[in-house]
């Protein structure tokens, strides 16, 4: 199976199975002299951990990370990072009614029409168990960035119905309820439909917000490796993710040019934009404003609740999915989101080290 890597300079791998012994990432390319402790990984992991709240599957994982190598008296050395995270609470035992019967909404029948073959624990390397990879990497990846000046953040914007609008983010709120909503009282809201969701077996979906602020312009590609074309992708390659959007998104299909623009404006010896309806990526490259994206996250595929399947002998059947299962992905994706945006622009960042002959200069000359 190749796929498993991203990015080029700022590169990672995640290798590892839903319920195979452990999971994990390495990271190549991280810059030597970066300060980087377990515990700084381990903020990250424990906001994607199982069990955090009764919306979340009940699967009793740890997630402790370990750095097994490229970290050296809390600095990393410049060699591949590899961190683990190892499997404690896995009951493959769930998942035998489906080791030959596929589940709707999942990756079962393509993995088994590509490979012939597949690991119906948990759905081996489809699992969302797969991003906790993506996840220690995103911790790194952030912790470079701040280095940086660049603040990466991500939210659930909304929960099902429940939307919070731009005039009522509460930023300091977003660690105060289960769903990482920036509004508290939205959070109740979808809290009391959820659980009326999860009395009928039943699961829902949501929109995660992620913004970076401190952007120098000029990040990104101007052909096919476009910052939002490369964010799109990074974004996507989350299992439950079906939509990708920067800035205004879909709406600038129903608005005009001279509204849509962003017109730029000098504050001192500096560029700026009155507005940023294009999320902060103009022609492929980051403007120097405030990135903003956002992720549509479907339902969760398994419900408790019959279901009209096959199975692999081709033939009609009935399934009802059991084991711990998330009644909603979008509160502990919300970091995984956050991770792959900053994984994404720390590569960039990166490479724009070599984009102009100055900054070649100040490198080997002005140091």
């Amino acid at each position: 199976m190749s796929g498993s890597s991203f990015g080029k300079l700022f590169r990672i791998t995640t290798w590892g199975e839903s319920h195979g012994a452990g999971i994990g990432v390495v990271i190549d390319g991280c810059p030597a002299g970066l300060s980087l402790t377990p515990d700084m990984i381990q903020i990250f992991l424990d906001r994607r951990r199982p069990g955090q709240s009764k919306y979340t599957t009940k699967r009793n994982e740890t997630d402790t990370a370990e750095i097994l190598s490229g970290v050296f008296e809390g600095k990393t050395t410049g060699t591949p990072i590899s961190v683990l995270v190892r499997n404690q609470d896995q009951r493959s035992r769930d998942y035998g009614d489906i080791a030959h019967t596929f589940r709707p909404g999942h990756a079962d029948f393509g993995f088994f029409e590509k490979y012939g073959f597949r690991d119906y624990r948990g759905g081996g390397r489809s699992s969302g168990r797969e991003t906790i990879g993506r996840t220690a990497a995103g911790a790194v990846a952030s912790a470079l960035l701040k280095e940086a000046g660049i603040t990466v953040r991500a939210y659930a914007k909304s929960i099902g119905p429940y939307t919070v609008a731009e005039e009522d983010y509460k930023f300091s709120e977003i660690f105060e309820n289960s769903f990482y909503m920036p509004n508290n009282a939205a959070a109740e809201q979808a809290a009391g439909y959820v659980s009326g969701l999860m009395e009928n077996c039943d699961s829902c979906g949501g929109i995660i917000e992620c913004t970076a602020s401190g952007l120098p312009a000029g990040l990104g590609e101007p052909v096919f490796e476009k910052l939002d074309a490369l964010l799109a992708q990074a974004v996507m390659s989350v299992g439950a993710v079906k939509g990708v959007e920067i800035g205004d998104g879909f709406r600038v299909s129903s608005s005009v040019g001279s509204s849509n623009n962003d017109p730029f404006y000098m504050d001192g010896g500096c560029i700026r934009k009155k507005t940023n309806h294009a999320g902060g990526c103009l022609g492929g490259l980051s403007d120097g404003s405030a990135l903003i994206l956002r992720a549509a996250v479907k339902p969760t595929p398994s419900v408790a609740r019959p279901q009209h399947t096959v199975n692999e002998a081709g033939e009609d059947a009935e399934i009802v999915v059991k084991g711990r299962h998330d009644p909603l992905i979008v509160p502990r994706a919300v970091v995984v989101i956050e991770s792959m945006t900053a994984i994404t622009l720390a590569d960039l960042l990166l490479q724009n080290m070599c984009s102009k002959i100055e900054h070649v200069r100040k490198i080997y000359t002005e140091g």
